[in-house]
């Protein structure tokens, strides 16, 4: 009897332990496409100061690599790599770390959340057009 309570108590927290993290196919899942041209602003900390944001990306598969160019405060432009997951865009400048990086979700033409440009935020921005990379080649 001992024996069959210990294989059922196993039994359960195996199902109860699975349950608690989603699975590969939900985290690879990819269901949104952020290639092109995205531009958001926002206001800075100084009333003065307006920040705007422009990403070129090209994606492949759940990776997006481009381009970004900040304006306003200062003028900052280089490279970015991202990934997806589900609806969820994550990148970071991948020269500079942290000081450009954003966890956004994608919705059509509009991506919210949360970008950080040095301390300042941008929380939207929209596809305004196609991405000015050319496209990968062909495999």
């Amino acid at each position: 009897m001992r024996a069959i309570r210990a294989m059922l108590m196993v039994a359960v927290l195996a199902t109860g332990s699975s349950c608690a993290r989603p699975d590969w196919i939900e985290q690879t899942l990819v269901t949104v496409d952020v290639t092109g041209v995205w531009y958001g602003t926002e206001q800075g900390q100084s009333a003065n100061v307006n920040f705007a944001l422009w990403l070129d990306l090209q994606q492949e598969g759940p990776k997006a690599k481009g381009y970004a160019k900040v304006e306003g405060g200062w003028t900052n432009s280089g490279p970015v790599e991202g990934t997806i997951a589900g609806d969820v865009f994550s990148f970071r400048r991948s020269d500079l770390g942290p000081v450009l990086q954003g966890e956004l979700t994608v919705s059509g033409d509009e991506m919210t959340g949360n970008v950080t440009l040095g301390g300042h935020r941008i929380t939207r921005l929209r596809r305004v057009g196609p991405s000015f990379q050319p496209d990968p080649p062909a495999r």
